[in-house]
This record gives C-alpha cells, sequence and structure tokens, in this order.
C-alpha cells in the first residue's frame, strides 16, 4: 500500500508539472495558492520578531548607550556626505545644462522587509511582504544599503519571490565604473561571489574595481552597485581572462530592501534622445580627429 501512495504522488507531481510547464493559467493559480500562504509565512517570521524585540527590552543601558553614540556618529557622517552631495548635484545639472544633455531623473521605490528565504541550496531566493497590491511587479530591481541585491520573479496579492544576483541563473550587464568598459555578470551560486564572463585578456580591469549596473536592457537603472573586483587572473594563452567579484549588497544579513520603480525606456521623450544622440555623435567626431593626432604623435 504505501508503495502504491508513492506511486500515485509522484504521477500527480509528474502531472503538475507538466502542466506547469505547458499552460499559462498555472501562473494564477500559483498566485492564488501564494495568497493563503502568506499568513503562514508572517506566523514564520513572528518569532524572529519577537526574540529582536526581547532582545532589544532587555538589553543593557550600556549596550544601549554606546549603540546610540554609534549611530550619533554615523548621522553626522552620513550628514556631511549629504552635504556634499548635494553640491555636487547641483554642480552635476548645471554641467549637463552646459552640455545639453538630458537631466536623470528620480526613481521612485518603495520599503519592503524579508519573509522567508529559500531552503534550497541550489537557489538564491527570497520572499518579501510586498505584491501586486502595493505595485509590485515581475521583472522589478530591489536593492539593499549596500547595492543592487536582485529582481522580481513572482508576484501574489502580498508577497513577492526575489531571485539574488549570487543564483547561478542570474545575469545582468555591469560596467566598470572606473572606465566605463561594459561586461556581463553571473551568478556563481555562493552569496560571496559573482563571475565576470567573457573578460578579454588584455582589458583594463583590476582588483577592487567597482562594477555598477549599466542600465543596458532597460532592466535595471544605471549607477547601482553591483559588485567588487576580487581576482583577475590570467592564464597564458587564453584569450579570456577569468575574473571574480564580490557582490556588494549584503545577502545574508540584510532583512530591509528598496523596490525600485524605474521609468520604462518608452517614457523617455524625443527630444532628450535627441539630446543624447547629438552629443554622443559629437563626442565621437571628436574623437576620430584626436586619434589620428595622437597617432602621429607616438609615431617616433
Amino acid at each position: 500500500m504505501p508503495g502504491y501512495r508513492l506511486f500515485f504522488c509522484a504521477l500527480a507531481a509528474s502531472a503538475l508539472m507538466f502542466i506547469d510547464h505547458r499552460f499559462t493559467r498555472m501562473e494564477d493559480v500559483r498566485a492564488h495558492m501564494t495568497m493563503v500562504v502568506a499568513p503562514i509565512q508572517w506566523v514564520v517570521s513572528l518569532p524572529s520578531d519577537l526574540l529582536n524585540w526581547g532582545t532589544l527590552a532587555l538589553s543593557d543601558q550600556r549596550v544601549l548607550l554606546d549603540e546610540n553614540r554609534r549611530l550619533r556618529e554615523q548621522l553626522l557622517t552620513l550628514s556631511q556626505r549629504g552635504q556634499r552631495m548635494a553640491n555636487l548635484t547641483a554642480e552635476n545639472t548645471e554641467l549637463r545644462h552646459l552640455l545639453h544633455a538630458a537631466e536623470r531623473r528620480e526613481i521612485p521605490y518603495m520599503s519592503a522587509e524579508l519573509l522567508s528565504l529559500d531552503n534550497d541550496p541550489f537557489s538564491h531566493q527570497m520572499v518579501v511582504d510586498r505584491g501586486h497590491r502595493n505595485g509590485a511587479y515581475v521583472g522589478q530591481p530591489v536593492i539593499d544599503a549596500a547595492g543592487l541585491v536582485g529582481q522580481v520573479t513572482a508576484v501574489s496579492a502580498y508577497s513577492s519571490r526575489v531571485l539574488l544576483v549570487s543564483d547561478a541563473s542570474h545575469a545582468l550587464p555591469v560596467q566598470v565604473n572606473r572606465n566605463g568598459l561594459r561586461f556581463i555578470v553571473q551568478g556563481a551560486g555562493r552569496y560571496d561571489a559573482l563571475n565576470v564572463m567573457h573578460v578579454p585578456d588584455t582589458a583594463d580591469i583590476r582588483e577592487g574595481d567597482l562594477l555598477t549596473t549599466s542600465g543596458l536592457a532597460g532592466r535595471f537603472p544605471a549607477g547601482y552597485p553591483v559588485a567588487r573586483v576580487t581576482e583577475v587572473f590570467h592564464d597564458p594563452g587564453k584569450p579570456f581572462a577569468q575574473v571574480s567579484a564580490e557582490p556588494m549588497a549584503q545577502l545574508q544579513r540584510s532583512r530591509h530592501f528598496l523596490l525600485l520603480f524605474p521609468p520604462p525606456p518608452d517614457d523617455v521623450e524625443s527630444d532628450e534622445w535627441d539630446d543624447i544622440t547629438g552629443l554622443t555623435s559629437e563626442a565621437l567626431r571628436s574623437a576620430q580627429m584626436v586619434a589620428p593626432i595622437a597617432d602621429n604623435q607616438e609615431t617616433p
């Protein structure tokens, strides 16, 4: 009898996987099932929240005073950086006006909190407490205080599933912040490592370089930190170098995140595109004029 039960369970599981693979209506069923599971996820996360509250309530007064002092110092540091940032932002805006370049838009966002992590060691995913009733959508970028976390892959009414950048199936276009070189970063299946793909052996990329989102493909807005290069290995005789990087986001420690709402590419006005293409064409013409002069100067 147990053997028949196992056989029927395996048969039912295979049938459900086949139906899920061939028919798109199962996505609605999955979304409704996730709505049923959402209260269970909240109940599961409740002990952790109570433990954090109890730890804070029972903390020693000296510990609280030291933490308060550190937070005040951090607030002063961030305030000083914010003052400098305001000055740099104004200067950048003035320079962009002088160059007739399109202004960068502010990206709206909403906060989210971690509900659960995937128990599968070969899948780096998490569930956050924002769903389509809050405006979340599939493909939405997710960041934490340090950098890019990943993107939303499934949405229900009250929660969303996020695929982390460290997952082996995740890849995104990036650029080197130092010189603008563009590459593809893919997850390595580890929380502390990413692979920079197809890097030519002669490319100017070094240990310590910051990799940021390039804005290509229209999924992630440009300029958000993704990873920092930790190793560049040149194998003699091979055309590509092996480059490893460490994610900037605290993938295993962060509990609070931001879900971004970047404007779609269709929202960019035509005159802004004309400004961008005109500036690019002018820069290319200048580079073409400067290149022969540089070659003549280098020739002995």
